[in-house]
C-alpha cells in the first residue's frame, strides 16, 4: 500500500517503491536496518535496541527498555553511514521480488534478447531481469549473435554463481509445444491436445495429437491451410523439421505413424518389456532408420518403446551386402569393372575431342595391313588437348556449312550487281540513239530550209 506522499521524504520513498516494484514496507524496513547498521559501527552493540522511523517526517528515533538512545545529531551522521546499506538492500528485495515475478513463469514461454555471450553461456535479456541459457539447454544448428531477439522456454529457478539465476531453453520440449499453444487455437481451447513430444532441438522433432471433439482433424489443425501454422513454428525455430502425426491408442499403429514417411511395416510388440521388433520392406528401410537412426529415434521416444527394426532379408547392415552384392554381379554379368569403366570413359573423352585442320589420311589398301598406322600415332595427334577445353566436332561443321552459305550468297549478289550494271548501259545506249537521230534530222531541215532562199535569189538578179 503506498503512502500518502505529504512530505518530500513519503514522496521520495514512494517514487523509490514505483520504480524498483517493491512494497513501502519492505522498503521502510531496509531503511531500519541500515540505521542500525550505522549506530553499531559507530556506537558499539545495538542488542535492544528498537529503530522507531517516521514514514511521514523520516524522523528516527532509537529506544531501548522504552528509554530514548539516540544520540544528538545521529540523522546526519547515519544517513551518510547507511546508504549503501540501504541501497543494497534495496536491490536484494529487487532482486527477490523478480524472482517471485518469473518463477510463477516457469514453463511459459517468454520473449528475449540477447544480450551477451560470455564462451559457452548466453545471458538473456528479458526485461527486469536477465536469464542464463547454459550450453545444454541451446539448440545445436542454431547461430546466435548479440542483439537477437528470440523466443525462449523457462525452465527454472537455480541457485548460480551469483545467486539465484533463471534459466532459459531453446532445445526443450516445452517451446515447441508453447508455439503450437500460440499459433493453434484448438489446442488453447482444448479440442486438440498435444500427446506428447520428441524433439533433438535444431535438426528435427515428432509431436503426437489427438482431437476430444468429433469432426475436428488433429494434424489438419495443427498444419493450417496450406501449412501456415505449422511453418509459422518452424520459422520461429530456425527451420526445425517437424512431423505431426495422429495419436493412435493401439500401440501397434502408433508405431507405424511415429515411424512415417517408411510404409508397409509390420511390427510386434512386447507389452511388458516395452520393446516392438518392426520388419520393414527392403526399399523402405532407410527411410524407417532416417539420417544417422534419427527417425527411428525419435520414434522411440515418442512411443516408449525399445524398436529394433529390420528389413525382410535381414538386419540393415545384411541388407546392405546383399545389395553391393547384386550390384557386383550385375555388373560382372555386363562385363563392366572399374577398370573397364574407366577405360570406356577416357575413349569416350579422346574420341569426342576435335581436330580442327587435320585431315585424316587416306585409306590405305585393303591388301597392306593396317596395324603400322594403328601402332605409329600421327604427330599431330599427340598434343591433343583435353576435350573440356576444345569444341565439338558439330561446330566445326556448322561452321563450313556457314562458310559455304556465305559465299554462295556473295556469288549471287555479284551476280547481281553485273546484270544491273549491263541493264544500265544497255538503257544509257538506247536513250541515245534517238537523240541522235532527232539532231540529224533537224539539221537536214535546216538545209531544205536555206536552199529555196538561194534559188529565189538568182532570177531576182
Amino acid at each position: 500500500m503506498a503512502i500518502q506522499a505529504r512530505t518530500e521524504f513519503a514522496s521520495a520513498l514512494n517514487q523509490v517503491c514505483s520504480e524498483r516494484g517493491l512494497e513501502p514496507e519492505v522498503v521502510v524496513d531496509s531503511i531500519k536496518q541500515a540505521i542500525l547498521a550505522a549506530y553499531r559501527k559507530d556506537y558499539g552493540e545495538a542488542e535492544g535496541i528498537d529503530v522507531d522511523l517516521d514514514v511521514q517526517t523520516g524522523e528516527v528515533s532509537l529506544t531501548k527498555d522504552g528509554k530514548i538512545m539516540t544520540p544528538p545529531g545521529f540523522g546526519r551522521i547515519a544517513a551518510q553511514t547507511a546508504k549503501q546499506v540501504i541501497l543494497q538492500r534495496i536491490r536484494e528485495a529487487e532482486k527477490n521480488a523478480i524472482l517471485e515475478e518469473y518463477s510463477s513463469k516457469i514453463n511459459t514461454i517468454v520473449s528475449g534478447l540477447i544480450q551477451r555471450i560470455s564462451g559457452p553461456v548466453i545471458t538473456v535479456n528479458l526485461g527486469k531481469a536477465e536469464g542464463i541459457m547454459p550450453p545444454g539447454e541451446q539448440s545445436h544448428n542454431e547461430k546466435y549473435f548479440v542483439n537477437q531477439r528470440l523466443k525462449f522456454y523457462v525452465v527454472g529457478i537455480k541457485e548460480g554463481t551469483r545467486g539465484e539465476e533463471i534459466i532459459v531453453s531453446r532445445s526443450a520440449n516445452g517451446l515447441l509445444e508453447g508455439l503450437f499453444k500460440q499459433e493453434v487455437p484448438e489446442i488453447t481451447q482444448g479440442t486438440v491436445e498435444i500427446k506428447t513430444i520428441a524433439r533433438e532441438g535444431g535438426s528435427r522433432s515428432k509431436i503426437a495429437v489427438s482431437s476430444n471433439q468429433a469432426g475436428v482433424d488433429p494434424v489438419g489443425s495443427c498444419v493450417g491451410q496450406k501449412g501456415v501454422r505449422v511453418q509459422a513454428v518452424i520459422n520461429e525455430l530456425g527451420d526445425e523439421k517437424i512431423d505431426v502425426i495422429s495419436y493412435q491408442e493401439d500401440p501397434v499403429e502408433f508405431i507405424k505413424a511415429a515411424l512415417s514417411p517408411a510404409k508397409d511395416l509390420q511390427v510386434k510388440i512386447d507389452e511388458k518389456e516395452k520393446t516392438a521388433e518392426v520388419i520393414t520392406p527392403d526399399d523402405q528401410l532407410s527411410l524407417a532408420i532416417g539420417k544417422e537412426g534419427q527417425n527411428v529415434r525419435l520414434a522411440a521416444k515418442l512411443t516408449g518403446y525399445k524398436i529394433d527394426i529390420r528389413g525382410k532379408t535381414g538386419t540393415p547392415k545384411e541388407v546392405e551386402a546383399k545389395e553391393k552384392a547384386l550390384q557386383e554381379e550385375a555388373k560382372r554379368a555386363l562385363g563392366v569393372t572399374d577398370d573397364t569403366a574407366k577405360e570406356e570413359k577416357a575413349a569416350e573423352s579422346v574420341s569426342e575431342t576435335p581436330q580442327p585442320g587435320n585431315q585424316q589420311p587416306p585409306s590405305q589398301p585393303t591388301d597392306q595391313p593396317q596395324t603400322q598406322s594403328s601402332a605409329q600415332p600421327n604427330d599431330d595427334t599427340q598434343d591433343v588437348p583435353p576435350a573440356e577445353d576444345v569444341e565439338p566436332l558439330i561446330s566445326d561443321e556448322e561452321e563450313k556449312k556457314e562458310n559455304e552459305a556465305s559465299e554462295k550468297l556473295g556469288a549471287t549478289i555479284s551476280t547481281d550487281q553485273t546484270e544491273e550494271q549491263q541493264s544500265e548501259q544497255q538503257s544509257e545506249q538506247q536513250g541515245s540513239q534517238p537523240l541522235l537521230e532527232k539532231t540529224e534530222q533537224g539539221d537536214q531541215e535546216n538545209m531544205q530550209a536555206e536552199s529555196p532562199s538561194e534559188d529565189s535569189a538568182e532570177p531576182a538578179k
